[in-house]
């Protein structure tokens, strides 16, 4: 599940076995994720400060399509699944976020260039110049827009490189997802393997 010895949950104590039962509430389960997060749980609570802070700025679609294009950027199964699914559940269906992975699919031009936007801050934001900005301008966002779009990628690749770099998988409960969707957004480490 990852390549450093987290706290299992039948032994957290404390701090831990606070986040993990705060968790299992809202997921059902515990996700690797969140077991990565038992060394520093600190940092999870300030994680999630900050993520509800960028993403009350914006539309869950907006939101959503920023991520997943940030994700798919640092090649990051892990959030590209989990944003992906987000998508294919709240905002379109498997086969659309499919089609979003593969070309674009239905999105407007305005939203495709923003995941491009999305997608340039997360792999080489030194090289962002303004006519980057001019062309999201173009396409009817404000700045304040422009900012929220930045702050999203930024964060993921925050979170999407953490996890990365610990070897934490995605869990195995995407084995689940409609079988097309999945292969598409497993755009870098394997789902871990079904329990069963």
């Amino acid at each position: 599940m990852a390549y450093v010895e987290t706290i299992p949950p039948e032994a957290a104590q404390g701090p831990v076995r606070a986040m993990y039962e705060g968790v299992r509430e809202r997921f059902g389960f515990i996700p690797n994720w969140a077991q990565a997060f038992s060394l520093r749980p600190a940092v999870l609570e300030a994680w999630t400060g900050l993520l509800r802070s960028i993403s009350s700025n914006l539309p869950v679609r907006a939101y959503e399509l920023a991520t997943l294009a940030a994700a798919r950027a640092v090649r990051c199964s892990y959030c590209a699944l989990a944003h992906g699914s987000v998508l294919a559940d709240k905002v379109f269906d498997a086969p659309t976020v499919t089609a979003i992975m593969k070309d674009g699919g239905p999105l407007e031009p305005r939203e495709r260039a923003m995941m491009a936007f999305a997608e340039k801050v997360a792999v080489s934001a030194d090289r962002i110049t303004e006519a980057d900005v001019a062309r999201l301008r173009e396409h009817g966002y404000r700045d304040e827009e422009i900012f929220d779009v930045a702050a999203a990628a930024a964060a993921r690749c925050f979170f999407s490189k953490l996890l990365d770099a610990l070897g934490v998988l995605p869990d195995a409960a995407f084995h689940r997802l409609d079988p097309a969707m999945r292969e598409a957004l497993t755009v870098g480490r394997a789902i871990a393997p079904r329990a069963d």
